[in-house]
């Protein structure tokens, strides 16, 4: 098992990560991790930890996590979003077929305003979008 552990450990926290060297190579045979370094994704910033001195192979195996991160990053964003289209169709169904008139009182204003204001984002933005390619 301790053959197949990666080198470095990146736990993974709201806008980045806490990087740790893992090292199984001692005599205990146990796994330690050493703290390196904290990463922030949207600054793009590589602090090391404390007084540490990062190798280019640690600075290169965490700007590696960094860019896979972000790609992961990105592709959770479109997925959420075509959650949500597709839990706006349901709530679409839900409201023509079985809300009740108090359900509806109570959730009505809140959703027209959420969709008034995503529509006027989405329309500003293809108008913009659109005026470019002219």
């Amino acid at each position: 098992m301790a053959g197949d552990l990666p080198e470095y450990y990146f736990r993974v926290r709201e806008n980045g990560a806490f990087v740790f060297r893992v090292d199984t190579e001692n005599r205990q045979r146990r796994i330690d991790m050493d703290q390196i370094a904290v990463v922030n994704i949207r600054k793009a910033e590589i602090k090391p930890h404390g007084d540490r001195e990062l190798s280019e192979a640690d600075i290169a195996a965490i700007e590696e996590w960094m860019a896979e991160r972000a790609e992961i990053l990105a592709h959770r964003d479109i997925d959420d979003i075509l959650r949500a289209v597709d839990y706006l169709n349901t709530t679409t169904h839900w409201a023509q077929s079985r809300a009740t008139d108090e359900q509806l009182e109570e959730i009505t204003d809140a959703l027209l305003l959420a969709m008034h204001d995503l529509r006027t984002v989405l329309v500003r933005k293809k108008a913009d979008r659109l005026m470019k390619g002219e």
